[in-house]
């Protein structure tokens, strides 16, 4: 992709508001020269006899007039952040500060940077890929540890070395293929079509096994849809508040307190939940409350995993079988919450095949909560992957593009099985390598870049 960012550009690296220090950042071929406009270092050495990667203290100026003192530090190209040259300058991080360092900057002939503008000038000057440039985005937004681990190792190459492993093998693979027709004269072994189905096969399934990784990482950074059900006064929101770490929920002894539905992204062990909490299903004449019981049942039937928060301590009642007979029309994932387990344990008997998991608990308390996350991991995260540092699919653009090439190269392993012969098969293997190529952006289109790094905020 050709680099057409000829400008300049400036922008607040630290997040708004009042701190210690802030940072702003400079990118572009006068990088340099800005700089110098608008700080004077300590040491009276012109801007370009500093040396690299070294800091200098030094007046930050606006008008021919110091408004701070500060650090600064020049990365030369391409040993930089975005391969371009670099300054970054720290001063105070009052917000008025801030701003007037900033101001004086833009005077001294930088522009206000895009969002994401920054990482987006890396990936086109080739200091990142696509994938690692998307983990960037993805460290800045972690909810969880689990995102975080995954964003880091992403970042460090892991799923973008396996992008490029497939993407080798089927060149080299095609590359035999068309050797033996270009170069008919020379000692060249013909590919068989069946070792051609073999090598290709191999290939499929290493995609399909990366691919595969999505149903993990859609849990941990995408989330899922996690709906609390049950009958009033069974501790759903002692539940959700448990779960939230906080008081989210309004909790009393009094039956029917949730009327309507309360929503937060929480993040349980390396699951993230979009958790709904619901008021209790029952039939009731009060209008309000039969507004509540509609939407519960509306967002049980939208969900991809329900936890059905029953009384542990006592039989079940009208309220709860009734609900019970709801759930066997719910197609998501179940999961039985016996709570109020330190009041005592009655012997309830739960359909059979109704539900993945059953957990004593004691929301009230905190106690089953470690349980509780176990179920879900369990039922959601794939034990054989390792969060720390392997290679797994993080986004539905990267599933997508992962089962379109393996579905190529499916196609042309039945080319080449049906006799139509290898060379006539490798125009798929070549289709594979040209959406590999794409999913890590070795050739991209710019509605998919521009998209991708819209996302960041400005100043990375």
């Amino acid at each position: 992709m050709k680099n057409d960012f000829l400008s300049t550009i400036a922008a607040v690296s630290t997040p708004r508001g009042k701190g210690g220090v802030a940072l702003i950042r400079i990118s572009g071929d006068e990088a340099a020269t800005v700089a110098g406009r608008c700080f004077s270092p300590k040491c009276k050495k012109d801007i370009s006899e500093l040396k690299a990667r070294t800091a200098y203290f030094g007046d930050i100026i606006s008008n021919s007039e110091p408004i701070d003192d500060g650090i600064m530090t020049i990365f030369r190209a391409p040993a930089s952040y975005t391969g371009e040259d670099m300054v970054e300058i720290s001063c105070h991080g009052g917000v008025l500060v801030t701003n007037r360092v900033l101001e004086a900057v833009f005077k001294a002939g930088a522009a206000p940077a895009a969002a994401g503008e920054f990482t987006r000038r890396a990936f086109v000057n080739g200091k990142l890929s696509l994938t690692k440039a998307e983990a960037v985005g993805e460290i800045l937004e972690a909810k969880s540890d689990a995102q975080l681990h995954i964003a880091a190792s992403q970042r460090r190459g892991a799923l973008s070395e396996k992008i490029d492993t497939a993407a080798h093998a089927l060149t080299a693979l095609i590359a035999d293929v068309y050797a033996k027709i270009d170069y008919p004269d020379e000692d060249l072994s013909e590919i068989s079509d069946e070792e051609f189905a073999r090598r290709a096969e191999d290939i499929r399934l290493s995609l399909i096994n990366l691919r595969d990784t999505y149903r993990s990482g859609s849990a941990i950074f995408e989330g899922v849809n996690t709906v609390i059900c049950g009958a009033p006064n069974r501790g759903k929101s002692s539940l959700y508040n448990a779960i939230a770490g906080e008081d989210a929920a309004i909790v009393t002894e009094i039956a029917g307190t949730t009327r309507d539905v309360l929503e937060r992204d929480i993040p349980l062990g390396k699951v993230l939940l979009h958790l709904t909490d619901t008021a209790g299903i029952h039939d009731t004449e009060d209008v309000v409350e039969q507004i509540g019981v509609k939407r519960a049942e509306e967002r049980m039937n939208d969900a991809e995993l329900i936890i059905c928060v029953l009384d542990g301590s006592k039989a079940l009642g009208d309220a709860d079988i009734a609900l019970l007979n709801k759930l066997k029309d719910v197609a998501a994932p179940k999961i039985a919450v016996l709570n109020k387990s330190d009041i005592g344990k009655a012997d309830i008997k739960l359909p059979t095949g109704l539900f993945e998991k059953e957990v004593p608990m004691s929301a009230k308390n905190g106690i089953g909560l470690i349980e509780l996350k176990a179920a879900v991991e369990e039922l959601f995260i794939d034990e054989k992957i390792n969060t720390n540092s392997d290679a797994i699919v993080t986004s539905a653009r990267q599933f997508a593009a992962l089962d379109e090439a393996q579905t190529l190269i499916a196609d042309a392993i039945v080319t080449a099985k049906s006799g139509m012969g290898a060379d006539l098969a490798s125009s798929d293997l070549e289709r594979a390598v040209a959406v590999l190529d794409e999913l890590d952006g070795r050739s991209v289109s710019e509605n998919v870049v521009s998209e991708i790094f819209g996302r960041f905020c400005v100043g990375k």
